[in-house]
């Protein structure tokens, strides 16, 4: 399994402190059949729980995945801060997504790893 983060990504979840932990948690429910939603173009919305706190006021994340093989994070974001995203991120996250699944290994390198 082959988790990787965004330079972005990996900046909002220090500044929330979410441990990586609870991103292989959500991975590993990924895994299972535990999907939030399927938005398409590998694209899915996974919450993941805040420390202390359950998920339904914790933080929604959006991932790419080839589930079972390959995840990248893409965006997360507190539940209180917004319901949802738009149209145009939904777009922008599917083709930053596609993108980040196709990299090739050196170039995976670059990004952040997870090891879960």
């Amino acid at each position: 399994m082959n988790v990787l983060k965004r330079k972005d990504f990996a900046r909002w979840q220090a500044s929330e402190k979410l441990p990586d932990a609870a991103l292989c948690k959500a991975v590993k429910e990924m895994e299972g059949g535990l999907i939030d939603a399927d938005l398409g173009g590998f694209l899915y919305k996974k919450r993941v729980a805040r420390l202390g706190g359950g998920k339904s006021g914790g933080y929604r994340t959006l991932l790419s995945a080839r589930i079972g093989d390959r995840y990248v994070f893409l965006h997360g974001f507190p539940k209180s801060d917004k319901a949802n995203i738009t149209q145009d991120e939904k777009k922008a996250l599917q083709f930053a997504g596609k993108v980040f699944l196709e990299l090739s290994a050196e170039n995976r390198r670059r990004h952040c790893r997870l090891t879960c």
